[in-house]
């Protein structure tokens, strides 16, 4: 396999978690976050689609800095580490406001649902950039 199909391949790997979060998360708009359940699974999801762009950005720098295309293992490593600090923050968060709702506060189901279209828009950026980037992948050979 090419270095471009190599990196192309990475690239594939990399959009797996942000699509499949990007066609799931706004299912979630449909229900209401003051059900225990929903707020665990959305918060679940929110957790693996992290983790998972994590690894796969961890991978994807590795293998564009190994094939020599510095300009995209920069790319994808600061989409990595967007991805592993948003975890932690993101987390810490809804949890906050997971207990704050169970607690009694009228408003905290207001910020989890801000939190949600929040972390929805970032995980759409990221997506169109690096599906923006595909042209030029096979072009920076």
């Amino acid at each position: 396999m090419t270095s471009d199909g190599v990196a192309l391949a990475v690239i594939v790997i990399l959009l797996f978690p942000m699509g499949y979060f990007f066609l799931a998360s706004p299912a979630f708009l449909l229900v209401k976050l003051d059900i225990p359940p929903v707020t665990q699974l959305l918060r679940g999801m929110f957790n693996a689609h992290f983790l998972m762009t994590s690894i796969a950005g961890v991978i994807g720098t590795l293998v564009f800095a190994a094939t020599g295309r510095p300009g995209f293992a920069i790319g994808i490593g600061l989409i990595t580490a967007l991805a592993v600090w948003s975890r932690r923050w993101f987390l810490r968060q809804w949890d906050v406001q997971l207990n704050a709702r169970d607690a009694g506060d009228a408003d905290a189901v207001r910020r989890l649902r801000r939190l949600h279209w929040g972390g929805m828009l970032s995980n759409a950026v990221q997506l169109v950039a690096v599906v923006g980037s595909i042209p030029y992948i096979a072009a920076s050979s």
